[in-house]
């Protein structure tokens, strides 16, 4: 029996956003796990726990440790963006069969490759001391970096799902230089599965240059891919992937 996939979502989103992937993993015999990050519930979109303003991506790892921990069997995981710095964590806890990082936010360490990914950091702080404030998405940022890729009738109907975020655990994965608590450290040498790193070509988030900055840490540990338009395809080759690995 094929071990179960834990897929852990990104800034503002949920475990909705995994919809496609676990089709067609749930097709190959895979158990497939989605859970929404503490305070990420859909309920929670139009009123978020204020709560959330002071959420570390430290809590949202201790949570998806315990959640792993009550699995009969070590699973496989899968990060989205901010998901993946904490399937990294998660990984070099022993956690993980194998891990799966897609479009991944980079662990402290690694700086921003691109003009794209300074953008973004920049545009968090124009918002002031925003690691102290529950942040919401801006549909007219997000049709221009996340959702770019999108048809603008795809571009609403995602966003529409998109909830708040925590100010204090962006601050910790973008600007990890200012963080004296060293969040997003993760000790590659301890990660010892074998990782698979996703990257699009066109993103205007997380780099394919960034990507293959994560790939590096991991050595010989690790495969990168660059996709050159969709990631959503590469779902179908996953279980051959992490069967061979």
């Amino acid at each position: 029996m094929s071990a179960p996939i834990v897929m852990i979502h990104g800034a503002f989103a949920g475990g909705w956003c995994f919809q496609n992937f676990a089709g067609v993993l749930d097709a190959h015999g895979w158990t497939c796990h989605a859970p929404n990050l503490r305070y990420h519930e859909p309920a929670q979109i139009a009123q978020p726990d204020p709560r959330l303003a002071q959420t570390s991506i430290a809590d949202y790892t201790a949570d998806m440790a315990r959640m792993l921990l009550s699995l009969p069997d070590k699973p496989v995981l899968m990060g989205h963006s901010m998901g993946g710095v904490i399937a990294q964590q998660l990984a070099a806890r022993g956690l993980a069969r194998a891990l799966v990082l897609l479009a991944s936010c980079a662990p402290s360490g690694i700086l921003p490759s691109s003009a794209e990914e300074r953008a973004v950091a920049m545009g968090l702080m124009s918002a002031g001391a925003f690691w102290t404030q529950v942040l919401h998405p801006v549909f007219e940022v997000a049709v221009n970096d996340s959702l770019a890729s999108l048809d603008p009738a795809a571009q609403r109907q995602v966003f529409d799902r998109l909830g708040a975020e925590s100010g204090r655990a962006l601050f910790e994965v973008f600007f990890w230089m200012f963080d004296g608590n060293r969040t997003t450290e993760v000790d590659a040498s301890k990660v010892t599965c074998p990782v698979l790193v996703i990257a699009g070509s066109q993103d205007k988030v997380i780099s394919p240059a960034t990507g293959r900055q994560i790939a590096a840490r991991y050595g010989e540990r690790a495969t990168f891919h660059e996709a050159a338009h969709e990631v959503a395809p590469l779902a179908h080759q996953f279980p051959v992937l992490l069967r061979d690995g």
